[in-house]
């Protein structure tokens, strides 16, 4: 219980609520799940219930806090936020949030604890996102990956299903003690393009967004991140316009995707796998990211620290 405070004359909540999970900290593609948090906080005005406790899980060290310093004095000392909040969507229907930082420490007992509070709570479901930068074309809508217990939203929308091991993060703690559990989970992993990972890229947030919609059956009203994303695509294809072996890279991986989602390649799942989703010969990261200088100039992403909030 000392990982966390209930906060006092906190909203009352219903039962069998969708309850929605975004960490941020390990890796987080076209800072997807930061700005889904953004979007979260200052469009829906949660409600916090529970503030979990900084000096338990937080690593200060390795994720330093941000104070403002004003010309003579300190005026703002901003500590990183993890909350479980009770929110309302864009019809006014009730949900779940944890929203903040991965904890750095003390994970199977924050996992319990949680579990404990989806127990209280009577929660209906629990879906969670985050992003991974992979060989796939912007002019393409952007891939899932999807885990969990829910075989339905598998089915429909895990187009690439690996078999492989990954550093896990607390939201694969928190998928896998609660599908144990008995709880309807889906995680749902953005394939954001890894040209674009180190940008704030509006059309993966757009995505996850539509993804909790499709999981919940919330509603968010999303035009403004539309014509953001919008923006954000003009200024892309201005590079790519600019630069035939850009242009030429992005032809290359349009057709890798477009046969493998055609089911063209030869052999078992796995080879198939390995076929459409390995680099080979295409530019680096650090190379895309090189020849996408001045658009990486008008977005020089200045709000870096609420990544770790």
């Amino acid at each position: 219980m000392d990982l966390f405070e209930r906060v006092a004359n906190a909203p009352v909540v219903p039962p069998r609520l969708p309850l929605v999970v975004l960490l941020t900290g390990f890796t987080d593609a076209g800072g997807t799940v930061a700005s889904v948090v953004d979007y979260m906080r200052e469009d829906l005005e949660p409600r916090p219930i529970v503030i979990f406790d900084n000096d338990a899980l937080l690593d200060y060290r390795a994720r330093r806090p941000i104070v403002t310093f004003d010309q003579d004095h300190l005026s703002e000392f901003r500590s990183p936020r993890l909350e479980l909040s009770l929110v309302h969507d864009a019809l006014g229907q009730p949900f779940l949030l944890l929203a903040g930082y991965e904890p750095d420490f003390q994970w199977e007992r924050f996992v319990a604890l949680l579990m404990g509070l989806a127990d209280e709570f009577d929660v209906g479901t629990m879906t969670w996102v985050h992003a991974i930068a992979m060989p796939v074309p912007h002019t393409r809508p952007l891939s899932t990956t999807v885990s969990g217990s829910r075989g339905d939203l598998i089915q429909a929308h895990s187009v690439w299903k690996p078999h492989t091991q990954v550093p896990a993060t607390v939201g694969h703690l928190i998928e896998y003690r609660m599908s144990e559990g008995g709880f309807p989970v889906a995680g749902f992993v953005m394939l954001v393009p890894h040209y674009l990972a180190e940008t704030d890229y509006p059309g993966s947030t757009l995505a996850a967004l539509d993804k909790l919609m499709t999981a919940t059956g919330l509603v968010f009203g999303l035009d403004d991140l539309r014509n953001d994303n919008r923006e954000y695509l003009e200024r892309i294809e201005d590079q790519i316009a600019r630069n035939d072996d850009l242009a030429r890279m992005i032809t290359t991986l349009e057709q890798r995707f477009d046969a493998y989602a055609a089911g063209e390649f030869d052999g078992d799942e796995r080879s198939r796998d390995d076929a459409a989703f390995d680099e080979g010969d295409l530019p680096s990261a650090d190379e895309l990211a090189a020849e996408l200088e001045r658009f990486l100039a008008d977005h020089p992403g200045d709000d870096e620290h609420r990544r770790w909030e």
